[in-house]
């Protein structure tokens, strides 16, 4: 059974993860800091401060993968209507570019950027549903998520010793 004070700490190492809109890459070191300070003291702090820093990796991969993905078709397809002369001249004034222009391979970028979109709004919900889920006392493991850091197996905490009065 897990105190209230250890499934709270579970819950705000979840939440911490959503500082990633206010403070970049808050989304990896609030849950890191609180993570490293409460990972001896309770196994159930461990588990989900290696789920949240795993899920938290997984999507910067996945990100980073996306952005690869994307950058370089949309780059190149709004270049490619631009001559270099005015480039040089400092002129930067895309001149008859059109749809009909545009290539079947800014499909693929589009769907990148899509996809970006939908796993960062999955991930706003993934977080939440996992801090609940902590703050219940129970363990959560995030979809998607590769192990970088492995899981342990949660075992017993040792049993707190009571003296007993003598006879």
């Amino acid at each position: 059974m897990e105190t209230t004070s250890t499934k709270s700490t579970a819950t705000l190492m979840h939440l911490s993860a959503l500082t990633q809109y206010f403070i970049p890459f808050g989304n990896f070191i609030f849950p890191i800091v609180i993570w490293s300070t409460t990972k001896k003291n309770s196994n159930f702090n461990d588990y989900h401060g290696r789920q949240i820093i795993n899920f938290q990796l997984s999507l910067f991969l996945y990100t980073v993968i996306l952005a690869m993905i994307a950058f370089p078709i949309l780059l190149f397809t709004i270049f490619k209507n631009v001559p270099l002369i005015d480039l040089a001249d400092g002129e930067f004034l895309i001149q008859d570019f059109s749809a009909a222009k545009i290539s079947g391979i800014v499909t693929v970028a589009a769907l990148a950027v899509v996809t970006w979109f939908f796993l960062k709004v999955t991930e706003f919900f993934l977080i939440i549903n996992a801090s609940v889920k902590a703050a219940n006392g129970e363990l959560y493991k995030y979809p998607l998520t590769i192990n970088f850091i492995k899981p342990t197996a949660i075992r017993a905490e040792p049993p707190v010793e009571t003296t007993q009065p003598q006879p």
